[in-house]
């Protein structure tokens, strides 16, 4: 798939490919008879129940996981609203390369492919308080480098991000899209003091305010406050919908990208957990907004997919006991009226 336009992008958000009944039918069936109390595994069950609808397949498999980074650069930087310059983000990068990083321990751990997407850092995007971040040709190509990241025969899709100022192109998203100040919305990111918050928390509003007429659109949002890996993982979690991946989100950066695509369609999550509730301070409350409760909360702010990684634990889990449990029959067990 190759998105030329954003009108054809808004038109895929809008059509989407539903859950798989008869898959989800069987997940609760087997459920039903497993050799438990029901409900005894509380979230595990309902995980469970929905990678088979999302995979469309039962029972649902944990063999393939994915995790995709994607790296971009931000012109706001300008406006210092960061404690590390722009070239860290290439640094890290090279560091994803030479599995340095946590992401990439977590990936070894669960037998994840990993993958890491640069995407043009040495040319950051425009300073959205001056001008749109990007053109419309720019985003298009991060959703489409997102959409064809996505492996065939993938069986979860964890994405994750690199980019120094994210946090503030995050706040910015969420500020326009669901309402709020940039002080409602900024946080410390990678460790601004009260200081860089309110610097900050003053772009955010320069940008709200250079951009206000464009603010009913989500996609041009995306656009105009967004970020180059912010429109891959976009495009990526889009793309899973489509190749039948089941998807586990990040934190506040992961949850402002594919914001967008709940403003469009609120259906548009539904093959979507999130893996964790981070110690951005806006995350949980765009997780209000999203309509989406955290499997984990460990006070993590990393980003790089590692909170979601983390949770690949818990959908493991999830997916081993529905799967290899033996039934009340089976076990020779008496089941209970």
């Amino acid at each position: 798939m190759i998105f030329q336009s954003l009108s054809q992008l808004s038109e895929k958000i809008a059509d989407l490919p539903e859950a798989d009944m008869e898959s989800t039918d069987k997940a609760l069936k087997r459920d039903a008879v497993l050799t438990k109390p029901a409900g005894a595994l509380g979230k595990l069950e309902e995980i469970a129940v929905w990678a088979s609808a999302w995979q469309r397949q039962h029972p649902p498999t944990f063999e393939k996981p994915q995790i995709a980074i994607f790296a971009g650069n931000h012109g706001v930087c300008a406006k210092g609203v960061s404690a590390f310059p722009p070239e860290v983000t290439v640094q890290m990068v090279a560091n994803f390369d030479s599995n340095g990083a946590a992401i990439n321990q977590l990936a070894n751990q669960y037998g994840a492919s990993f993958s890491v997407w640069p995407l043009e850092l040495n040319t950051p995007t425009a300073d959205f308080t001056e001008n749109p971040a990007m053109s419309e040709e720019e985003m298009l190509t991060a959703v489409n480098i997102g959409w064809k990241a996505v492996e065939a025969g993938s069986d979860f899709l964890v994405v994750g991000e690199m980019g120094i100022g994210n946090t503030t192109v995050a706040s910015a998203l969420a500020a326009a899209l669901f309402g709020g100040t940039g002080a409602d919305w900024a946080g410390p990111g990678t460790g601004v003091g009260p200081d860089g918050m309110g610097r900050k928390a003053d772009a955010i509003d320069a940008g709200l305010k250079r951009h206000a007429d464009i603010l009913g659109d989500p996609l041009k949002v995306m656009q105009h406050l967004g970020g180059r890996e912010l429109a891959a993982m976009l495009g990526a979690v889009l793309a899973a919908r489509f190749k039948n991946v089941p998807v586990v989100l990040d934190g506040f950066v992961t949850c402002a990208a594919i914001a967008p695509l709940f403003k469009l369609n609120e259906k548009a999550l539904d093959h979507c957990i999130v893996g964790h509730g981070s110690a951005e301070p806006g995350h949980m409350k765009l997780l209000q907004h999203l309509k989406q409760q955290p499997l984990l909360s460990l006070a993590m702010r990393l980003g790089e997919g590692s909170g979601a990684a983390v949770a690949l634990g818990i959908v493991q889990s999830a997916i081993v006991t529905h799967a290899g449990m033996a039934s009340f029959t089976e076990a020779g067990v008496s089941d209970q009226d």
